[in-house]
Formats: C-alpha cells, structure tokens, sequence
C-alpha cells in the first residue's frame, strides 16, 4: 500500500507535466511503472532483512 502511495507521488514529481501535456508513450509508461516498483522492492528488501535479523537473535 504504501508503496502505491509513494510511487504515485513519484510519478506525479517526475512525469506530472507530461502527464498534464498528454505526452505519454510506451517508453514513459514503462518508466512509470518501474517507478511504482523501486519502493516496493525497498520496502520488501528492508522487510525480509529485519525478518532475518529477528531470526538470527
């Protein structure tokens, strides 16, 4: 979820005038949604760490 949220934000700082400008094309929407991506996979990494660290105590 949060994910989502900081994507869209993302998306909306790094493509909002093109968005605005009705200039979106395969190659920016790729780019959108691997933006969407890159705080899901933090936030999965960040979780399966502290998951193992827990593990490790």
């Amino acid at each position: 979820m949060f994910a989502l949220v900081v994507g869209t934000v993302l998306i909306t700082i790094n493509h909002g005038d093109a968005i605005v400008q009705g200039e979106i094309g395969p190659d920016r929407v790729l780019k959108m949604g691997l933006t969407v991506m890159v705080p899901y996979v933090v936030s999965t990494l960040s979780s399966v760490g502290a998951l193992r660290g827990q593990y490790r105590r």
